[in-house]
């Protein structure tokens, strides 16, 4: 059955948002009297949202309550300086013309916080995303690699998990397609390495954002 719908994550598969990442992360820990951490480091905190990214990031056994005002801070100052270093990868916005031009729906389903989720897909992909969607567990909706979000954009768009195929750069997206019963294609800029995919049981592996296509076409 051909694929009507692409779904992607967003962090390190379509937008490097890293370097943001990590000013925030930093300005939250100094403001909290902890040790900053390096972009290495906040590269490996990633993706599983950004409370996860805030208790990796503090020493450990800080208490919820500490954790829960860092994460404030980092909220407040990511939302006012998100777009200072982040931009599309390389190819990114080519790749998202040919999947509108040749008609798949477009979705992007994140672990970062839902408001910025939207603002950023506004920004960098206006006209190219058709549906978008981040954390949002306060309303009963699990995070990935739970297949919840997955599922609700496919009932949006009354369609079935035949019809759709999920792209990521890490081993949470390799297990939210599983999860929800579709193919995944990982790509190799992102955040984690081409070896630790291979590792985490990645099946179809884009080293390029025309390799996506390529793939595509494939399945």
């Amino acid at each position: 059955m051909k694929k009507e719908i692409v779904i992607f994550d967003l962090d390190g598969t379509l937008l490097n948002t890293l370097e943001d990442l990590t000013d925030s992360t930093n300005f939250a820990l100094d403001s909290c009297s902890f040790s900053k951490r390096t972009l290495d480091e906040v590269r490996n905190f990633v993706g599983n949202g950004v409370y996860m990214l805030i208790e990796r990031a503090v020493p450990k056994n800080t208490s919820k309550d500490k954790i829960e005002s860092c994460l404030a801070i980092f909220k407040k100052h990511y939302s006012n300086n998100m777009y200072n270093k982040t931009s599309p990868y390389i190819g990114i916005l080519k790749m998202l013309e040919y999947l509108k031009e040749n008609g798949y729906k477009i979705a992007v389903v994140s672990n970062k916080f839902d408001s910025a989720v939207k603002e950023l897909c506004e920004k960098y992909f206006k006209g190219f995303i058709d549906y978008s969607a981040g954390e949002n567990e306060a309303a009963g909706i699990r995070k990935k690699p739970a297949p919840d979000t997955v599922l609700k954009v496919l009932k949006n768009f009354n369609l079935n998990c035949a019809q759709a195929v999920y792209v990521g750069d890490s081993e949470v997206d390799i297990l939210t397609a599983k999860n929800s019963k579709i193919p995944c294609i990982s790509v190799t800029w992102g955040f984690k390495s081409k070896e630790f995919l291979v590792k985490n049981q990645a099946k179809y592996i884009a080293e390029t954002p025309q390799e996506i296509i390529e793939i595509l076409k494939s399945l």
